[in-house]
This record gives structure tokens, sequence and C-alpha cells, in this order.
């Protein structure tokens, strides 16, 4: 790893990670009010208070990822593929970002669908279907149809989480950037090739810059167009590392804040079963109307528990 920091290939991608970071606070200084302005979220805790707020910033760091990631990193087609699927996500979301009106679930539902599809198909037929179980130990190659519906659960959950926990100045990002540091060390204690770590980094230099004008009280929101790119991201990072199992954990934050929501919603739309009655979804919306939280205490909160549930999973995997 010394060796890596102090040769060319270090130099470059720390100037990588650098331009990263610095090009999506100029881009948001210079374009960050041309972007749509929110309508604030009417049943969301304190939603009226984005009411005006730059929103879809998105669409500004995803694209200076995809730029910084394609000068400063070779990229294979499979890369190449991923990020178009990413930008795809970004763009759709930026679409509903900029209507007047937020689009039906089923819309977003069908591009979400479209998304996994896509990403499944190109990592079947660039990596197989062999899954390793991290925390056993084992490899396990599974039939294709299952890991194709596994594949695009993931991605799909991934993407609707994500969105869901965008609720609160700061969480999302922050989350997004502990997930993704998770997946970066996996990859690293595995020692696999550093290129796809280091493009999750580049990624994670985004968020942070962006984190600048979204720490609480925010001036500028990601909307859609962040966060379900940044979904599709950890999607990714989650089938890359050949372990996808190691999203429940990484995630797990992300799951429970805005998976207990999506079940609420999908039984009670379709199954006419009502749970959780006395819980309000997203559980950042419970924990700061029922449990009086400040939006600080919560990110903290919600963070450091992400935070310790990563490193004991990463800590048994060096030791098992």
């Amino acid at each position: 790893m010394l060796e890596l920091l102090f040769s060319n290939v270090g130099i470059l991608h720390a100037a990588g990670f650098a331009t990263a970071f610095l090009l999506t606070i100029l881009m948001i200084r210079l374009f960050g009010n041309k972007l749509p302005r929110d309508h604030g979220r009417k049943f969301a805790v304190e939603g009226a208070l984005s009411e005006g707020k730059v929103r879809g910033a998105g669409i500004i760091f995803v694209c200076v990822f995809t730029v910084v990631a394609c000068v400063f990193n070779v990229q294979s087609t499979e890369s190449c593929a991923y990020l178009l699927f990413v930008l795809f996500a970004m763009a759709t979301g930026f679409l509903d970002d900029a209507s007047d009106k937020p689009w039906k679930d089923y819309k977003k539902a069908i591009f979400d669908l479209l998304t996994a599809v896509g990403i499944t198909s190109v990592m079947i037929f660039e990596n197989g279907t062999t899954v390793f179980f991290a925390l056993p130990g084992i490899t396990v190659e599974i039939p294709v149809w299952l890991y194709a519906l596994i594949s695009v659960g993931i991605i799909w959950l991934s993407i609707n989480v994500t969105n869901c926990t965008d609720g609160v100045d700061g969480l999302s990002a922050t989350l997004g950037i502990v997930t993704l540091g998770s997946f970066i060390f996996f990859d690293i204690i595995m020692g696999r090739s550093l290129g796809q770590p280091y493009v999750l980094g580049l990624f994670c230099a985004c968020l942070m810059a962006y984190l600048l004008f979204n720490a609480h009280p925010s001036t500028v929101l990601m909307g859609d167009a962040g966060s379900r790119a940044m979904g599709t991201v950890i999607a990714i990072a989650a089938l890359k590392s050949r372990s996808p199992f190691l999203w429940i954990f990484f995630g797990l934050v992300f799951l429970l804040d805005g998976g207990l929501g999506l079940v609420k919603l999908f039984l009670g739309r379709f199954l006419k079963i009502k749970i959780l009655k006395n819980v309000r979804t997203p559980l950042h919306d419970h924990v700061r109307k029922n449990l009086n939280w400040s939006n600080t205490q919560t990110v903290y909160r919600f963070t450091i528990i992400q935070t310790v549930i990563s490193v004991i999973v990463l800590w048994l995997m060096i030791w098992r």
C-alpha cells in the first residue's frame, strides 16, 4: 500500500480524489442556483423547512464523479456500463426533481426496474454467478435465475431505501459514505484490485463536498437525482464485491430507516395489512417527532450505529 501511495499511480489517484472534491464544490457554487427549488414535503417532519431550497444537486456531483472517474481511472467496458446506469438513475431522478408534480410510484418503479435489470445483465455476463459468503468464508455457485432475482432485488431496494432516507440534512450522504467506505475496506481486506475501491472513493469525495452545503441547516438538497444515483452506486459496490449479502450489514441503517416504510406501504396497499401503527416512517421522522431527537442527533446517532455495525463485521472477517 505504501509503495502504491508514493508511486505515480498513487499520486494520480490522490489528484483525482482532490479534483472530485474541489470540482463538486465549484460546480455547486456556479450552477446551484440554476437548479429546481424544493416545494416542501407536506407529510414529513419539518418538511416545510425545505421549501425554496435548491433541489437536485445530485445532477452536479454525479456528473463530476462520472467525468473524474473516466479521466483519473482506466475504465473497462464493464465499468463504463455501470457509470451509464448511474447516470440513468440520476437523470430519471432529476426529471422528477424538476417536475412540478412528483412522479407516481409506479413510474419510478419502472425506471428502477430497468436500471436493476440492466446492471444485473452486465454483472452476470462479466462476473458470473459465484457468491462469496464472507463471514463463514465459503464460495457458492448459484443458478443464474436465482442470482438475477437477488441482484435485481438488491438494486431496486438500494435505490429506494436510499431515496427514503434522504429526509434529514446530512443524513443520507453521511450514511452513504460509511456504507461505501465499508465496501472499500472489504475489497482491500480481500486483496482485490484497487480499481473499485478507488472509484467508490471518488464518489465519497463528491458526497463530502456536497455535505459542505447540506450540513444542518442545509442550503442545497441532493434530491432524487442524488439519492437514486447513490443507491445505484451502493448496489453496484455490493454486487462487485462478490459478497452481495454484506449489503444487509453495511447498509443496515438505510434498510431500517427507508425499508420499513416500503414494507408498510406494500402490506397496506396490496394486502390490506397494517403493521407498526405507532411507528412513523421513515424512522428518521419517528425519532424526531416521537423521541424529540434534533436533526443533528439523528445524523450522528444513525451514523454511529452504522459505523459500529460495519466495523464489527469487518473485524470479524479479518479474524475469522
